[in-house]
C-alpha cells in the first residue's frame, strides 16, 4: 500500500463523511485551493484508494427491509466461478464472499419477505449447479452497517 500523505487523508475522512459535499467546501476544510483538492482527488481515484461513490436507498421504501446471511456450501471447489458469479447475479444479494471453515461462500441478500427469502433460497440458490447446502441466518435488527474505514487506525 501506498502512503499517502495526511491532506490526503483528511479528504478521504471529509468523502467518507459525505461524498456528495462541495469541492469548494472540501478545500475550506483543508485550506487548499479548489483546483489543487480536486486534482488531489483524482489521483486518490486514480491510485485506487477511491472505489466510487454510491447512493444509500432506504430498504424500507423499497420494500426490502429482510436482511440475511445465507451459507453456501458447494461439492469441491468452485475453479471456473460459476458458482460464485451466480450468487453474484442474483438481484438480491448485495454482498458475495468467498470464506474460510465448512462453507465456501457467504452472501447477504436484502429481500422482501420471509417467504421471498425460502423462495429465494430454495429456487434460485440451492437451484445452481454444485449448490451442496445453504444455511440462512436472517437478521432481526440492524445496529451498524456501513463501508467506512477507520482512517485514524492506518499503520
Amino acid at each position: 500500500m501506498r502512503m499517502i500523505d495526511d491532506i490526503s487523508l483528511k479528504i478521504l475522512k471529509i468523502l467518507q463523511e459525505k461524498a456528495r459535499i462541495p469541492n469548494v467546501e472540501v478545500a475550506r476544510q483543508v485550506g487548499m485551493a479548489p483546483s489543487a483538492v480536486l486534482e488531489r482527488i483524482r489521483k486518490l481515484e486514480q491510485q485506487g484508494y477511491i472505489d466510487g461513490y454510491e447512493v444509500r436507498l432506504n430498504p424500507e421504501r423499497f420494500a426490502r427491509p429482510l436482511v440475511a446471511f445465507i451459507y453456501v456450501g458447494v461439492d469441491g471447489h468452485d475453479p471456473q466461478g460459476a458458482i460464485a458469479q451466480a450468487l453474484t447475479d442474483l438481484a438480491e444479494s448485495q454482498e458475495v464472499h468467498f470464506i474460510a471453515g465448512e462453507d465456501c461462500y457467504l452472501v447477504k441478500v436484502r429481500v422482501s419477505t420471509p417467504l421471498a427469502l425460502g423462495a429465494l433460497v430454495r429456487r434460485q440458490i440451492a437451484a445452481i449447479p454444485g449448490v451442496r447446502r445453504t444455511r440462512t441466518a436472517v437478521a432481526l435488527a440492524t445496529m451498524k452497517e456501513t463501508w467506512r474505514i477507520p482512517l485514524e487506525a492506518l499503520p
